[in-house]
């Protein structure tokens, strides 16, 4: 039987609760449950940017809810982005490798991630996945299997960089989210990696649909050797034929992403066990595991918890995060699903899962169709109705005399759910038990006894985004290599250090990212960095510029941004250009076809220039080393956003003293 390898992602004061009395259920059935016929089958981008900004002890707060043992979440597996410099849903994440002679493994906050992870559950499983390549990859094209052992070479320097920097390992890797795969690719890298001793390391493939991979790995004799796992995304808890006959494991390796009240965490509840009742998934990754970016941003809050005001300290540990404990803290990776048809004969599913020495554990959801509806695929309709399920333990399950109670209901009337409450343990009478299930629950049945509801104290309540705001970026060892807020959304912003500047820029922003990217949406051809309160609407914007490229360089500093994420390119608001050639623009775009007002500045690159942006109402104005250089712009549209920075195409450019009030 094949291992399962994890459940999910993607993510104490502990007594029983009382004994549940319901009406009579219309409906009643018969389940089995014997493992004398062996066992069955087994095995974010840029959204965790704001989290790494929190003080403790919230910080440490959020990631034991997630990743602690017994304690909430109690995560099996974490997939994180192989950033590639270039958008990948809420932002970009930077790259290990910037350039072609480049190497640092410190930047970003996905290697932070992992360790604190690990330190948490040692056991937990490491996934990385890239969304995006460095541009140097594809020699000027947009793909990155021309040199395949170029990218071969790319991909295994962050796993070996993992562990040499980290003491992670990492174990499976992936090809290219959501993109197509090259079978020539795919062996190579698995050469790549047994040359480098990485033979523990496993591939997934292809993190998109279960076609054509399925297809091609039963053809192709070779790549079936090399991929151990076949990845699929969102498949509705469905799988194919193809991909059954190739023999091995299954994953939704990534699912959920849905926003995290209680309607998306009905539609987790189905799928982490319907992913395998229909289509026998042994591991389903939620994207994304904390909703830690500007809620703004596409797919706001679409993650297991909400993170997303590390100036206040505010969090809140949303309905995901307990019906993933009904799954993750009752199974392990290496417990076996049972063979059996989990479908409920009044709608719903249940799973069985063992350890193999004589632990079970059942976990039973009937989530109705309106209250577990997913962001994708379309749910077909279905029904789900108050029931009396039987079920009669066998083989090994036989002499199991009482079974712990662990129980949430989704309550869609008043609003006032009952999230994994420990229930009166149930006694099994000669291998059965009976068990009155009413619509939108979720039962957990376990042998096991080391379940825990856990919990802190309320964190500070929410609070906007301070409204005067200063970063002088003065900092000489940063934990991090970008600065606190800024996210990141063409192009990367890096603390820097100009050893050669005697001035008072020694410590700056830089915008190092000088070549486009394989991207994996269309990033814009400038690059942004957003920050703030996406409700402002009056603002004043104060930066320090210093121009690195001559003749065609420049910089921008904007306000009332409205856009970001795979939707950059469209992005809107006010936005203040100074150029090397002399020149500034003001224009109502990002793409700067919509100029306000232009003309000659005598800015010029190599040298520290002070921009200053005002908003007021339906006019702006902008002053240059603080003198007024242009005013009564009239801007009506968009009427509020965030404030920016960046620059006018992929090249090197700093900021300092950075301001908005």
């Amino acid at each position: 039987a094949a291992l399962l390898w994890g459940t999910v992602l993607l993510a104490c004061s502990c007594g029983p609760g009382p004994p549940r009395v319901g009406a009579a259920p219309l409906l009643a059935a018969t389940y089995v449950l014997d493992d004398a016929d062996g066992l069955g089958r087994g095995g974010d981008g840029a959204t965790s940017r704001l989290l790494v900004n929190y003080q403790e002890p919230y910080r440490s707060q959020i990631l034991d809810y997630l990743f602690k043992p017994n304690f909430g979440a109690s995560l099996h597996i974490l997939k994180v982005e192989i950033g590639g410099d270039a958008q990948s849903t809420d932002g970009t994440e930077p790259s290990h490798m910037h350039y072609e002679n480049d190497e640092n493994y410190f930047r970003g906050y996905e290697w932070w991630l992992m360790k604190e992870a690990k330190k948490r559950n040692p056991k937990i499983k490491l996934i990385g996945l890239p969304w995006a390549f460095p541009g140097w990859i594809g020699k000027g094209e947009n793909w990155p299997y021309d040199y395949p052992d170029v990218t071969a070479y790319y991909i295994v320097s962050w796993i070996l960089g993992a562990k040499q920097y980290h003491d992670l390992d990492i174990d499976y890797i992936g090809i290219w989210n959501e993109r197509a795969f090259s079978s020539k690719y795919i062996k190579l890298l698995r050469y790549t990696l047994d040359k480098h001793g990485l033979e523990q390391v496993r591939i997934i493939a292809s993190d998109r649909l279960w076609e054509p991979i399925s297809f091609v790995m039963m053809i192709d004799s070779e790549l079936h050797g090399v991929v151990d796992v076949i990845g699929a995304h969102y498949p509705g808890t469905k799988t194919v034929q193809d991909a059954i006959l190739t023999g091995k494991k299954l994953w939704s390796s990534e699912d959920y992403s849905t926003f995290n009240d209680d309607v998306g965490a009905g539609c987790w509840a189905r799928i982490l066990n319907q992913n395998y009742v229909n289509g026998n998934m042994t591991s389903t990754i939620a994207w994304n595991l904390v909703a830690s970016y500007y809620e703004e941003l596409p797919f706001g809050r679409c993650g297991l918890m909400t993170a997303q005001e590390p100036w206040s300290g505010h969090y809140k540990v949303e309905s995901p995060i307990w019906i993933t404990a009904h799954t993750t803290q009752f199974t392990q990776p290496g417990w076996f699903y049972l063979q059996v048809d989990g479908h409920l004969e009044g709608g719903g599913s249940f799973v069985a899962l063992t350890d193999g020495l004589g632990n079970l554990s059942i976990i039973i959801e009937t989530m109705s169709h309106n209250h577990s509806k997913c962001i994708r695929p379309p749910l077909p309709n279905f029904s789900v109705v108050p029931q009396r399920a039987t079920f009669y333990l066998r083989g090994s399950f036989y002499m199991v005399e009482t079974l712990q109670v662990w129980h949430s209901r989704l309550d869609f009337e008043s609003g006032n759910s009952s999230l994994f409450q420990q229930l009166r343990p149930i006694k099994v009478w000669k291998g059965r038990f009976s068990l009155d299930l009413n619509v939108d629950e979720v039962y957990t049945l376990t042998t096991l006894r080391t379940g825990r509801k856990c919990g802190y104290p309320e964190p500070p309540p929410p609070q906007p985004f301070p409204s005067n705001y200063r970063d002088d970026f003065n900092i000489r060892n940063p934990p991090f290599s970008e600065a606190p807020n800024f996210a990141d959304q063409t192009g990367v912003f890096e603390y820097f250090v100009n050893a050669s500047d005697p001035g008072d820029h020694v410590f700056t922003l830089r915008q190092v990212v000088v070549q486009r990217p394989i991207t994996w949406v269309s990033d814009a051809d400038q690059t942004i960095s957003v920050i703030g309160n996406f409700q402002w609407v009056n603002m004043t914007v104060t930066c320090d510029i210093y121009i690195e490229k001559p003749g065609d360089g420049g910089v921008f500093i904007a306000g009332r941004v409205d856009n970001g994420g795979i939707y950059v390119r469209r992005t809107k608001g006010v936005f203040f250009w100074v150029f090397a050639d002399g020149t500034y623009r003001v224009t109502g775009d990002l793409a700067g076809n919509v100029i306000l007002m232009k003309g000659l500045a005598g800015v010029r690159d190599n040298a520290w220039h002070t921009l200053t942006l005002n908003i007021q109402g339906n006019s702006a104005s902008g002053l240059l080393n603080g003198y007024p250089l242009w005013e009564n712009v009239t801007v009506s549209k968009p009427g509020n956003g965030w404030a920016a920075l960046g620059t006018r195409s992929f090249e090197f450019a700093q900021f300092d003293n950075f301001q908005v009030e």
